[in-house]
């Protein structure tokens, strides 16, 4: 009776550690689009600690430039091959990752989007994410107020890339209507007909694409006064532009992301104001969502009356305007990344 005892013993603590060793098993990928833009450094380290202190292995990719497809696309592929339980991903492009993005979800595994919704939303099973057309609406009706009769206004448009994801006409056309433009088809951009537009130009999302797209817009006007930018590292290479031509002060220059360094040119002025948007919290959030799917099937739920889990944006700028809530750099600084 004692050896039957001290076998069932030992079987009921195998079945334990196996249980323990199943659980630690749980696998997890987070693909970003690049590796080096701020954002998703940030977004990155709130997913690994996040998964570090739920007992998740997560492996992480990332595309070589924003636009690659194509590393993406393998990762994606990589990820189904290891039998991970769920993919957080940030799509370079909304619309051609979906067939991938498809298959994985027919695998059997939770894939959820982070900051760019897919086209059409439900391709993943969740978003989290900004708010991105009301992240471009703040930052273009503090735009439109500081400037007060906007009929003068000549208006350059900073955008991401050719493919225009939605993250990208989203904050567009945001901006544009928060600046009081009569925006034509909300999901394409750059076909408004409005005369105060000089143009619009892509910039990839970093520091020298934006100082390019700057200098091309102002190429084809130097009067231009009110810059829009994707992200904060667009909008600094605009400045740069600006700057070394002697229009620095000639221009409000407006952008999204909340960065630290962002936030910083909020207070030196070389940003009149942002919206801040919180990857740590996107990233966190999706490994929790994902430990959930792995446990018993359980899949996230949208923000009440929205296609996506709403993060949240606030607006940063060190000159507010009545009607428009905005917190100071000063303030933001305790709340950045990156």
């Amino acid at each position: 009776m004692k050896k039957t005892a001290f076998l069932g013993a030992t079987a009921l603590a195998l079945t334990a550690l196996a249980g323990t060793a199943q659980a630690a098993e749980v696998g997890a990928c987070l693909i970003t689009k690049t590796d080096t833009n701020p954002f998703f450094v940030k977004m990155k380290e709130g997913a690994s600690a996040k998964a570090a202190e739920m007992g998740i292995n997560l492996s992480t990719f990332a595309g070589k430039i924003d636009g690659d497809v194509e590393t993406q696309v393998a990762a994606v592929e990589s990820c189904i091959a290891a039998g991970a339980k769920g993919i957080l991903i940030t799509p370079s492009d909304s619309r051609a990752l979906a067939p991938v993005v498809t298959q994985a979800r027919e695998a059997g595994l939770l894939v959820i989007a982070l900051d760019t919704p897919f086209e059409p939303a439900d391709t993943a099973d969740a978003t989290f994410a900004t708010d991105n057309f009301l992240a471009g609406d703040l930052i273009g009706q503090w735009a439109a107020a500081k400037m007060g009769d906007t009929s003068g206004a000549k208006i350059a448009l900073l955008d991401l890339n050719p493919s225009e994801i939605s993250v990208d006409y989203l904050r567009d056309n945001g901006f544009l209507k928060g600046f009081g433009v009569d925006i034509k088809d909300p999901t394409d951009i750059g076909d408004e007909d409005d005369s105060r537009i000089v143009g619009n130009d892509v910039t990839n999302g970093n520091e020298e694409g934006g100082r390019t797209a700057m200098e091309n817009l102002l190429q084809k006007d130097p009067g231009v006064n009110v810059v829009y930018t994707i992200n904060e590292p667009a909008a600094a290479g605009a400045y740069e532009a600006l700057k070394a031509v002697g229009l620095e002060s000639q221009a409000l220059i407006v952008s999204v992301d909340g960065g630290c360094p962002g936030v910083q040119n909020v207070a030196e002025g070389v940003i009149g104001a942002t919206s801040m948007q919180f990857p740590l919290l996107m990233a966190s959030k999706g490994i929790e969502a994902i430990a959930a799917f792995a446990a018993d099937g359980t899949k996230p739920q949208n923000t009440e009356g929205l296609d996506f889990f709403n993060t949240g944006v606030e607006l940063v700028t060190d000159e507010p305007v009545d009607g428009i809530p905005s917190i100071t750099s000063a303030e933001a600084l305790k709340k950045c990344w990156g």
